[in-house]
C-alpha cells in the first residue's frame, strides 16, 4: 500500500476499511449492514463510498457475480502505521513519547494493554541497540 493511500482515506472510508478488515470480502449490503451499527447511513452512501474507494485503490471489486464483492486493497497494519506516523508528526511534533502520553491520558488502559505496551517498549529498545 502506498503511504499516500492512507492519507487520502476519509473517516467514513476508514470505517468501511475496518469492516472489510474484520469480516473480509463482502457485498455492499453486508458492508452497509455493518456500517448501520456504527451510525445512520443510507445504502446509496455506502455504495458511492465504496465506488470512490475503488477509484482510490483502497478497495478492490470482484464483478464476477451479480452482487459485486469488495475487499480491502490496503493492509490494516500498514495503514495504522502510516496514520500513526502522520499523527506523531502533525500533532505531537514528531514525539512518539508525546503520542503515547496523549493516548494514555485520553483513555484508561487495561492491565493487559499496559503489559503489551511494556513489551512493545522493550522490543523497541532491543531493536535500537
Amino acid at each position: 500500500m502506498a503511504t499516500d493511500d492512507a492519507r487520502k482515506a476519509t473517516d467514513a472510508e476508514l470505517d468501511i476499511l475496518n469492516v472489510l478488515w474484520q469480516v473480509g470480502p463482502s457485498t455492499v449490503r453486508a458492508v452497509h449492514d455493518a456500517m448501520t451499527r456504527l451510525r445512520d447511513i443510507r445504502y446509496t452512501t455506502t455504495l458511492k463510498t465504496l465506488q470512490v474507494m475503488t477509484g482510490k485503490g483502497l478497495v478492490s471489486r470482484d464483478e464476477s457475480s451479480r452482487a459485486h464483492i469488495y475487499a480491502a486493497a490496503v493492509g490494516q497494519r500498514e495503514t495504522q502505521r502510516s496514520l500513526a506516523g502522520e499523527l506523531v508528526e502533525k500533532v505531537f511534533g514528531g514525539s512518539a513519547a508525546g503520542l503515547v502520553a496523549g493516548a494514555l491520558s485520553a483513555k484508561k488502559a487495561s492491565p493487559e494493554e499496559l503489559a503489551k505496551i511494556r513489551q512493545l517498549l522493550d522490543d523497541a529498545e532491543e531493536d535500537a541497540r
